[in-house]
């Protein structure tokens, strides 16, 4: 197994131990309800963050309606970014609150930051998930106004299952010419159904976030399509037959991450197509480990290389 950077391993072991015991993660259809309900009593908000101030926005959609979340920083330019960041949880856990992993952006660069509440697996399989989060993108670049902007350049991102998500919508964007990206921003991305990278195979139940637990994710959102050619390359953006034609982006993953070789190779195809690609791969970081250690100097390494990229990527 890949080793874990010391300060990141000191503080994943302590949180494996309280939070899982000596069997490490488990995530399955008998506990789910379980996880949904310890993930939110964990209290982890963007809007917990200081100076933060959020609201909700009711959005129409044609499966229903989708609620967004703003989030602003102090008084907002009018000419400020637009950061729209989809949350992660394995496409099963989550929601549009917790993006508290966006807070350093927004303090570089005084972007707003919309965050949608899309629908979760397995109640609601692919492709509910992608479409709700595609509609959001689209009102509010229709729609600027009604999150306070005038023409926001706008930064597509996610974590984990919400990067996969964002690749997913960018990938929407640019075959059926939707909203206009600056950026695309991917941290740790789901990004494969198929699972058959060295990364995939090489980890035991002592990381965040397992085989199993990926599997489960992944057949949750797929049902019977899971693994077989009917998935399509917005489920898994890893499929795609061309990453040509995707904004500028940026990649970060962990060494000692399930999703590490997926998320090299993705980047490794947008330069192979001519695109635009920043790839981080930090040693010895497992899922999640700048909200597990965020004090390691790993973590503080990462968010310093996030904010330099969207600082150079909006002076452009």
């Amino acid at each position: 197994m890949t080793p874990l950077d010391p300060e990141i391993g000191r503080q994943w072991e302590a949180v494996r131990r309280l939070l899982y015991g000596p069997r490490g993660p488990r995530l399955h259809a008998g506990n789910l309800a379980e996880a949904r309900a310890a993930r939110q009593s964990l209290g982890r908000t963007l809007g917990s963050q200081p100076r933060v101030q959020h609201r909700d926005i009711e959005i129409p959609t044609v499966a229903g309606h989708v609620t967004l979340a703003v989030f602003t920083l102090g008084e907002v330019a009018p000419d400020a970014p637009l950061l729209y960041w989809v949350h992660g949880g394995g496409m099963v856990l989550g929601d549009r609150l917790g993006v508290e992993e966006t807070y350093p952006l927004m303090a570089a660069t005084g972007a707003v930051v919309v965050s949608p509440e899309y629908r979760l697996a397995p109640e609601w399989p692919a492709p509910a998930p992608l479409d709700d989060c595609y509609a959001g993108l689209c009102y509010v670049a229709e729609h600027p106004e009604a999150v306070g902007l005038t023409s926001p350049r706008i930064v597509l991102g996610g974590t984990s299952a919400g990067g996969g998500l964002a690749a997913g919508v960018a990938l929407r964007c640019r075959d059926e010419h939707g909203p206009q990206l600056t950026g695309l921003f991917l941290n740790c991305p789901m990004l494969d159904d198929r699972m058959t990278s060295d990364s995939s195979l090489q980890f035991d139940n002592s990381i965040l976030w397992t085989r199993e637990m990926n599997e489960f994710g992944w057949q949750s959102l797929l049902g019977d399509r899971w693994k077989t050619e009917a998935v399509t390359w917005y489920d898994a953006p890893a499929r795609a037959e061309s990453l040509a034609g995707l904004p500028p982006t940026f990649i970060e993953v962990g060494s000692a991450d399930l999703f590490r070789d997926e998320d090299v190779e993705f980047a490794r195809r947008i330069w192979a197509a001519g695109g635009d690609a920043e790839l981080h791969v930090w040693p010895g970081a497992v899922h999640g480990f700048d909200v597990i250690a965020p004090k390691a100097a790993v973590s503080l390494e990462a968010v310093h290389a996030r904010t330099n990229w969207i600082r150079r990527l909006l002076a452009r």
